[in-house]
């Protein structure tokens, strides 16, 4: 009895693995809710200095992003006010449901999550503005563990994969991170 017990906890978390990563990033077939910026209907040509000043705020946001979500999923904190510092929904409330459901399962990333995120796209003219970041993340050294003994969840391992993330300026002048996927089948 108690090994089918630790067969279904382990496929639990197998599940909750498979999430944790996609949900780092969020999913590949997210729809992304925009907020209206509040900016007048007239286009405008931005200035090099307004295109890297959104370049260098949305990838502030996204290291941010990493950083906290890091933090909170070592401390087990799916309500970490530092999440909402860098990320808005959809992936706020995604992050903080794979962090929810780890807990849940007896589980907390540890290890170290390297990023080397470039920007492929400002859009300063859309409503609201956005900045396209594209990253090489590298999780060899970033693992799921179970909280009471520090043992690697089964197939929890990870690897070097290409992700994408949208910054968004949302009405108060922040960047903050809205959506994003892992493309676990791309390495890089």
């Amino acid at each position: 009895m108690r090994g089918r017990q630790l067969g279904r906890a382990a496929t639990c978390l197998l599940a909750i693995v498979a999430a944790v990563t996609v949900t780092a990033c969020g999913s590949e077939q997210e729809a992304v809710e925009r907020p209206a910026s509040g900016q007048g209907d007239g286009a405008r040509t931005d200035t090099g200095a307004e295109r890297a000043a959104a370049e260098k705020a949305a990838l502030e946001a996204y290291s941010g992003y990493l950083t906290a979500s890091r933090t909170a999923s070592r401390r087990s904190d799916p309500h970490a006010p530092e999440l909402s510092r860098f990320l808005a929904d959809p992936l706020l409330t995604r992050v903080q449901l794979s962090i929810r459901d780890a807990k849940e399962h007896g589980a907390m990333r540890t290890g170290t999550l390297r990023s080397d995120p470039t920007v492929t796209s400002v859009d300063l003219d859309s409503d609201p503005a956005t900045v396209e970041i594209q990253d090489c993340l590298d999780a060899t050294g970033y693992r799921l563990v179970y909280t009471k003994d520090q043992k690697m969840v089964p197939g929890s391992g990870g690897g070097r994969h290409l992700a994408t993330a949208t910054a968004t300026r949302y009405p108060d002048g922040r960047w903050l991170i809205s959506s994003g996927s892992a493309h676990q089948d791309q390495p890089c």
